[in-house]
Formats: C-alpha cells, sequence, structure tokens
C-alpha cells in the first residue's frame, strides 16, 4: 500500500450498488478504496465486512481478478461501522447499453464473453486450496437459501407480497441435488465487474455475498438481471444486456459449459432461486429507505416483478 503524501484526505461517495457503502479515498496524489455497510436497517448476517476482505485476499494470485487489500477495521468507533481498504482499480462498471453503445457489437460481444470466462475461472478455483474451506456450509446450501431469504423477506416486509409464499412454497418443493461445493459470488453482473481498457475484467467487485455454495446460483442470478432488465428498464436495474453484440440467455449458458462451468440441469429451480433472492435484496434495500430516506424508493418497484420471474421460471423446462 502506498504511503500517503501526509496531506489531508479527502473522500467521495462512488454511485452504483443497491447495499454496501463504497468510497474513493484520495490524498492527492494516491487514491484507495474504502467499503462500509450502509446505514439504516441491516438483516442479520448481512453486510459483514471481514467476509468480503477475506475472500478478496483468498483470491489474490488465482486466476479471478480481485483487488489488493491492504487493510480490515471491525472497531465501529473509528469511523461509525467496519470498513476495509483495497487497491482503486482502474476500469469500468458498465451498467447500461447507452455505455456500451459507443462500443462496436464485437467489442460488447467479446466484454460478455470474458465476463463468463471469469466466472467459469472463480468456480474452477478450490476453496480449501485458498483457505476458504471453511467460509460457508456447502451441505444443503440450496434449501438453506430457499428458507434463508423466506426469512429475509419476512423480517423486511412493510407490505403485501402476494406472490412470495407461492414462490417460496415451490422452490421448497422442488429443490435438486446440488453441484459440487465451489466459491459463490452472490451477486455476479457485468457493473459488479471493471473492465480494462483492453476490454477484460480487471477486477471483480461487490463481494458482500459470497460463500461456499453451488456455482450454478450465480450464472442464474447473472440471467435473472438480463431478464429483469427487459421489464424494467435501465433506469434501476442494469440494462447492458440489452447493447448490440452482447451475449444472449442461452449463449451465455452455452459460453459457461463450453469454458467448463458446472451442468446447468433444473436450471429452472436455479432462476427461479436467484429471483427469490433479489426480491428479498431488493425488498430490504425499499424497508431501508422507508425507514431511513436513503433515496432508494424505486428499488422497491422491483420486488414485485421478481417474484413473478421466479415463478415463471421454475416452472421452466431444463
Amino acid at each position: 500500500m502506498p504511503r500517503t503524501t501526509g496531506r489531508p484526505l479527502s473522500g467521495r461517495l462512488i454511485a452504483g450498488g443497491w447495499s454496501n457503502l463504497t468510497f474513493e479515498i484520495g490524498d492527492g496524489e494516491h487514491a484507495w478504496v474504502l467499503r462500509r455497510p450502509p446505514l439504516g436497517h441491516v438483516l442479520a448476517t448481512a453486510h459483514d465486512m471481514s467476509r468480503e476482505y477475506r475472500v478478496m485476499q483468498a483470491l489474490a494470485g488465482t486466476g479471478v481478478p480481485v483487488p489488493e487489500t491492504y487493510a480490515l477495521c471491525t472497531d465501529a468507533t473509528v469511523i461509525g461501522a467496519p470498513f476495509y481498504l483495497m487497491e482503486k482499480v482502474e476500469g469500468v462498471p458498465y451498467r447500461s447499453a447507452a455505455e456500451l453503445a459507443p462500443l462496436a457489437p464485437d467489442r460488447v460481444r467479446a466484454i460478455s464473453q470474458r465476463l463468463v470466462d471469469a466466472l467459469v475461472a472463480l468456480h474452477e478455483v478450490e476453496p480449501s486450496a485458498v483457505g476458504l474451506e471453511d467460509f460457508g456450509r456447502a451441505d444443503g446450501f440450496l434449501a438453506r437459501q430457499v428458507r434463508r431469504w423466506s426469512a429475509q423477506l419476512d423480517a423486511s416486509r412493510s407490505r403485501d407480497l402476494a406472490p412470495a409464499g407461492e414462490l417460496r412454497d415451490l422452490l421448497a418443493a422442488n429443490v435438486p441435488a446440488q453441484s459440487a461445493p465451489g466459491i459463490v459470488h452472490g451477486d455476479y453482473r457485468l457493473d459488479n465487474v471493471l473492465i480494462d481498457q483492453a476490454d477484460r475484467p480487471a477486477a471483480i467487485i461487490d463481494w458482500e455475498m459470497a460463500t461456499i455454495g453451488d456455482p450454478i446460483t450465480d450464472l442464474a442470478v447473472l440471467i435473472v438481471y438480463q431478464r429483469l432488465s427487459r421489464l424494467c428498464g435501465g433506469e434501476v436495474v442494469s440494462d447492458a444486456a440489452a447493447a448490440p453484440g452482447f451475449l444472449s440467455e442461452d449463449e451465455l449458458r452455452a459460453r459457461y459449459l463450453a469454458g467448463g462451468g458446472r451442468r446447468t440441469s433444473h436450471f429452472g429451480f436455479y432462476l427461479g432461486l436467484a429471483a427469490y433472492k433479489l426480491a428479498g435484496v431488493a425488498e430490504g434495500i425499499y424497508y431501508r429507505h422507508r425507514t431511513t430516506g436513503s433515496g432508494f424508493e424505486r428499488i422497491g418497484a422491483l420486488t414485485v416483478p421478481l417474484l413473478e420471474i421466479g415463478l415463471a421460471s421454475v416452472r421452466e423446462e431444463d
């Protein structure tokens, strides 16, 4: 980590993200990134800075691009919450089709292909080889995810969500045998990957939901975001997948398999679970907005569409 110049530090909130807060800290010569939990209502087990820090430390030196991590502070009295510092990686977190529009379709296609390739590289890492064998409990992961997100939805609920109970019951009744354990990012999408000037992933960021579990859930989350963007446009959700050249759902899945990713049988269940999880995240943020006025009210409009995507997905053919 470069030493500071001794000049006063300045900071700015980096836009984007639904949950943990990300700041750029600088002294006029050097820059770092600081991550801390959100303000307001925080669900139990969420926003653990030490877990996010640990997984990036573990993946350093593997084929998975991650920022270098510098320091973790668990003393909430320092800035009002636990936090950690990491390298500021140069790269673009493309969020919209408009941002990708200046690029030719062949460049957009290459970016989306490499997005999948980076996910395959993550899923190829053996947790025990990087000291993450105790980072999560793989046995019963899928069934436990259904219960976890049911509990999270219940903890954040402030309004009627009619499809939630039906989707919960469908998921609970259709849990498949899961694939071999691996490292799960938990919120994998293009705007959680910094793309460098050569159109390659420079760093995967936002590891707050990382764990050990069934890696196919990452591919499902990526595709559910793509479906959600078709329903809700790019105002709240990334619509980068609408850019000319971006891989279609079928191409994303085929690229994942061709690159050595896990076989995706019972994929309708995985899509349904991904939608249910994202509905739980969206509703938690909506609840936090209602209690703190933090400006995320539009996120609440995503909950029901996500539940409906989930219901349709569970009934899909493999």
